[in-house]
């Protein structure tokens, strides 16, 4: 398999954590969708990364559609429930980590791809209050617990590591880990895990 991505991207790295979690062999080829000479619509035709490219040609997309076909792959370190509310519950975290990381990539975009006449504030702060919002439902959901599903490493803590390490590294002045210490404490501890410490977003 071939992995389609950049190496500051939050959905991209999540699909490498859990390729790294799940043991999956496959090359990792770099790709600038901003860039002129961008080859990724021959691989996705809506132009984003990651894109994960079979042995046979074909092409899948989207982190989320991505990393349920990866758990399939391996019994290795098994990420989603198969079934029931426990597997909605982990599909629900990710849903909110993917959502806070799509509010600070907006927010982002709109400060560095438009001149400053056209940048909107209002948009910006609208969109950094959906991840301060977000973050402090992932608190409040997290609780006391050891990880976000409670007991057992999950795809919920992958997406949402991966969510916590974006922000602090496009938004530093977001400071998400003194206003919530369960958070960090969780954050800290897959920090150390050898799938995080592989995919430390860099630019």
């Amino acid at each position: 398999m071939k992995l389609i991505g950049s190496l500051a991207s939050p959905y991209v790295r999540k699909v490498r954590v859990v390729m790294s979690e799940k043991k999956l062999d496959y090359e990792f080829v770099l790709e600038d969708v901003w860039s002129a000479d961008t080859t990724i619509f021959q691989s996705n035709p809506l132009g984003k990364v990651p894109c994960l490219v079979m042995e046979d040609g074909g092409a899948m997309f989207d982190s989320r559609v991505i990393v349920e076909y990866l758990d399939t792959m391996s019994p290795v370190g098994k990420l989603i429930p198969a079934a029931g509310r426990e597997r909605a519950s982990i599909k629900v975290w990710e849903a909110l980590a993917d959502g806070v990381a799509d509010a600070g990539i907006l927010a982002r975009l709109e400060r560095i791809q438009r001149s400053p006449s056209q940048q909107s504030e209002a948009w910006v702060q609208r969109q950094l209050d959906k991840v301060r919002h977000g973050t402090r439902a992932m608190a409040l959901a997290l609780g006391d617990h050891p990880f976000c599903a409670g007991k057992q490493f999950s795809l919920a803590d992958v997406a949402m590591g991966c969510t916590l390490g974006w922000i602090s590294f496009r938004f530093p002045e977001i400071d998400w880990r003194d206003e919530h210490p369960n958070l960090a404490r969780l954050f800290d501890k897959l920090s150390e895990r050898p799938s995080f410490k592989e995919t430390v977003p860099i630019v």
